[in-house]
């Protein structure tokens, strides 16, 4: 049996990428600076100073990819609008070049027959609204949700499927509290006040697309995670359940009526939520689908000296280049408890992929990435097994199409199934690129 026959016949497959980790173009067609750009240019950010002022060249080169994904039989293409091209200014004029690139885009994508799905916030925030106060201040999110809905007006005739923001988590956590991304701070309350600003953000773009009538389908995407016990013991099990309150309740529990974890604000003097009335109810405005970006799972145990009660353990397996640990049982447990804390939304995996030690053959035409393949093939028969079991998964988009930046790690891990060459642009089809190809035709 081929691994697509494990899958409905509607199940969608795809890749994804990012606005500022492919695009490049930083300083054209009046694309205005975003965090990511003032992050990467201060020295001792990001590794060798890298930055995403050229990346893949795809902003000049999407045509030349379009081909590369039709080639390959994809189903669909994940790629995130940046807000500085739209709002250079975070707010108020739009700029009237910012649409070309994305008209173009999802225009050449139908045409390959190819589903464009865009993500309206991936990172890239414009740096005026950081200097206004970036997302812990509340009228962030309210410029956010005047930006999707210009998306939604601009793409909505032609795109039906929509994702409001990409992992929530690292914009405030990796942000705000561990100073690890853009905008590289390290202060709890703002960290809480931008988790619920980000959420905000989310509710009153689903308002917005929903008041607009718009056709098609609207949902986020998260990194939620739930880690395994070490043991079976009784507080190994309930340090693992209080594991998940940090990285997925703070953001999932809101957006599906449930509030925020009582639990995680309780072991924190300095965790503050400044809700208003009335804001968990836009927060929790109805989803359509809940996009998982899904890599590793954590091992915990006990720690009664931890505010949060649990500490993450060693464990045996051997990890990709992140040095993360390849866990797909981990993947194949978490859908199952995604299906049934939310009642069988529809799930889509958003990301999922590997970086791993690509070298390039002598001839410079081939990488054999079999370690990437073995990884991939795992973590799709981990969906297929929960898809058999009735969780609600409509599609997998694998992360990544195409070699990018890689944040704070600049160009020095790849997660494509495509090289790029960053000395000249070039393209290069891995191996695994056939590999995901051959499965997406049910030949593998």
């Amino acid at each position: 049996m081929n691994i697509r026959s494990r899958f409905p016949d509607n199940f969608l497959w795809g890749t994804a990428t990012a606005s500022y980790q492919v695009e490049g173009a930083a300083n054209e067609d009046g694309r205005g600076v975003s965090i990511w750009d003032t992050f990467s240019r201060t020295p001792g950010k990001v590794l060798h100073g890298h930055t995403g002022d050229v990346a893949c060249d795809q902003y000049h080169r999407f045509q030349e990819d379009i081909e590369l994904m039709k080639g390959l039989g994809l189903e669909a293409y994940r790629f995130s609008i940046a807000w500085p091209r739209i709002f250079p200014e975070g707010r108020g004029k739009q700029n009237p070049r910012g649409f070309d690139y994305y008209n173009a885009l999802v225009d050449g994508l139908l045409e390959a027959g190819i589903k464009p799905v865009p993500t309206t916030y991936h990172w890239d925030l414009p740096q005026t609204l950081q200097d206004a106060g970036g997302w812990p201040a509340r009228d962030t999110a309210y410029a956010y949700a005047d930006y999707a809905e210009a998306c939604f007006k601009a793409l909505g005739d032609r795109v039906d499927m929509w994702i409001t923001l990409n992992e929530p988590f690292c914009s405030a956590v990796l942000g705000y509290l561990v100073g690890r991304h853009a905008p590289g701070e390290q202060d709890r309350g703002r960290a809480i006040a931008a988790i619920h600003h980000l959420n905000l953000g989310h509710g009153l773009a689903v308002q917005a697309f929903r008041k607009g009538g718009y056709a098609g389908t609207i949902g986020t995407t998260l990194n939620t995670q739930t880690a395994r016990p070490a043991t079976s013991s009784p507080e190994d099990i309930e340090a693992a359940d209080r594991a998940a309150d940090f990285p997925t309740r703070m953001f999932l529990d809101p957006l599906i009526g449930k509030g925020y974890p009582r639990r995680f604000l309780d072991a924190y003097e300095d965790a503050v939520i400044p809700i208003e009335d009335g804001d968990l109810d836009i927060i929790s405005s109805d989803l359509d689908f809940l996009g998982l970006n899904y890599y590793h799972e954590d091992c915990v145990a006990h720690d009664p000296d931890h505010p949060e009660g649990y500490r993450k353990v060693a464990q045996y397996q051997p990890t990709t280049e992140m040095d993360w640990p390849i866990t797909p049982q981990g993947l194949h447990r978490h859908l199952t408890w995604l299906h049934e804390h939310t009642a069988g939304m529809p799930i889509y995996v958003t990301e999922n992929g590997c970086a791993m030690p690509d070298i390039l053959s002598a001839d410079g035409t081939r990488v054999h990435d079999h370690d990437r393949i073995a990884f991939l093939r795992s973590y799709i028969e981990a969906c297929a097994d929960a898809v058999q079991e009735g969780v609600n998964l409509k599609g997998y988009f694998l992360w990544s199409f195409i070699d990018n930046f890689e944040w704070a790690y600049g160009y020095t891990k790849r997660f494509g199934i495509v090289y790029c060459d960053y000395l000249d642009g070039r393209r290069i089809p891995k191996d695994s690129y056939y590999f995901y190809r051959d499965l997406i035709a049910g030949m593998e």
